[in-house]
């Protein structure tokens, strides 16, 4: 069962508990009585914060609620505390629910997600669930994600606790112990003061490896073409036709959210400029959602700059393409074959405690499937559809040719290999 109220005003942080519970350790009133103190220091600075609850009823029943008021949050947990599940603790499940909402939140605006986990029990999956779990973690951080963990009991050690500590200092958060429920409160506020003296900087962009660049080019979405009713400048330049490149065939494209229009090459200026930390995708200069343009239009600008003394960051973003096409040609599926049956796996090697690599089996599903509003496979984290007809369909803007500049007499030349003022030849 999940609930949402998608009428709500966007906050611009999202506060969201998940309660991992599956003991009588903590009890109901104090727990509320915690989160309602939680909440009220947390409303006492200018953020707008909107709150979300995940946890999982009985027969592995998730159950979520996220961008609600307070009063939801404290009237939802009245109402199920008695449902939920007792027998088992599915920790990395209800984690990989809260990443897969985030990730999808994440296409069409941009905001701070705060996890704050609380947990009474270690959980007992595999290495696989651990290392899978640890690889999408590093992605959220590329989205403004901190996730801090209160794990309430009387043991002096849990056999996570590595585990726990990972998670909380790869998201700049921190791994407490509650041996008292009493103590709750006095946890939950130091998070809120923890969170005062610590946020991230705008401008900070976490480093993404190459062979995560297909993850986010499918959570981004193309440019789509005008239609005749939207405004035909560039939300840049504010002219029909590009300044840079003085090109009229420089169609307008614009955001699928906010129809912002742009030209071609002024938005392949402001996405190496501004991007995620991938050179082709960045998010809208009007409404943040994420957006990309084509990748070979972002290198074929790159080598036309060099030619006439590049910056130094266009360089290594060209530099940084080149990498990924040759990393998308050496991580191809490897084929299995086992008494005449064909398999696909795949190797995902994967740093730090969660082990060196595993292999997956791409034609095998899990007896432990996640019950979650998007499925961890990213691929399957799929636009909102507003509208039957296919983004890709509308003519997104591609690679084409770039005007030159003569060396020698500043001339624009296009599609010649010689200056026709001046007769120098061109590169």
């Amino acid at each position: 069962m999940a609930l949402n109220n998608d009428n709500l005003l966007e906050s611009t942080e999202e506060i969201i508990f998940y309660l991992d519970l599956s003991t009588d350790f903590l009890k109901k009133k104090r727990l509320i009585s915690g989160l309602g103190i939680f909440i009220e220091e947390n409303e006492k600075s200018e953020k707008t914060s909107l709150y979300g609850l995940v946890l999982f009823k009985r027969d592995k029943e998730l159950f979520t609620i996220y961008n609600q008021k307070p009063e939801i949050i404290f009237e939802t947990i009245k109402e199920i505390w008695d449902e939920r599940e007792k027998d088992f603790n599915y920790f990395e499940n209800g984690l990989y629910e809260i990443l897969a909402y985030v990730f999808q939140k994440s296409r069409k605006f941009r905001k701070t997600y705060r996890i704050i986990i609380i947990s009474d029990s270690p959980s007992d999956l595999s290495e696989e669930y651990n290392t899978a779990l640890y690889d999408l973690i590093l992605k959220a951080k590329n989205f403004y994600t901190y996730i801090d963990i209160i794990r309430v009991g009387d043991q002096k050690f849990y056999k996570d606790d590595v585990k726990l500590k990972v998670i909380t200092s790869e998201t700049f958060g921190g791994t407490l112990y509650c041996r008292d429920e009493k103590h709750l409160k006095r946890y939950l506020s130091s998070i809120v003061r923890s969170r005062e003296e610590y946020s991230y900087d705008s401008s900070y962009k976490e480093k993404i490896s190459p062979k995560d660049y297909a993850f986010f080019e499918r959570l981004a979405t193309d440019l789509i073409s005008l239609t005749s009713l939207d405004y035909k400048t560039c939300f840049f330049c504010k002219e029909f036709i590009c300044e840079i490149c003085n090109d009229p065939l420089d169609e307008l494209h614009k955001c699928f959210n906010c129809n912002t229009s742009f030209h071609t090459c002024c938005i392949a200026q402001y996405s190496v400029e501004n991007n995620i930390g991938i050179p082709y995708i960045f998010r809208c200069p009007k409404c943040e959602a994420l957006l990309k343009l084509d990748k070979s239009l972002i290198q074929s600008i790159n080598k036309e700059e060099n030619s006439i003394n590049a910056p130094e960051p266009l360089k290594e973003y060209t530099e940084s393409l080149s990498n990924q096409l040759r990393e998308e040609e050496v991580q191809k599926p490897v084929e299995i074959h086992a008494e005449g049956k064909k398999s696909k796996e795949t190797i995902i090697r994967i740093g730090g405690y969660f082990g060196p690599q595993i292999k997956i089996n791409t034609n095998k599903t899990s007896d432990n499937e996640i019950n979650s509003q998007a499925d961890i496979n990213p691929s399957n984290i799929k636009p909102e559809k507003s509208e039957k007809i296919s983004i890709t369909s509308l003519n997104p803007p591609k690679s084409r040719c770039i005007i030159k500049f003569c060396p020698i007499c500043g001339t624009n030349v296009k599609d010649a290999p010689i200056c026709p003022y001046c007769g120098s030849k061109l590169e």
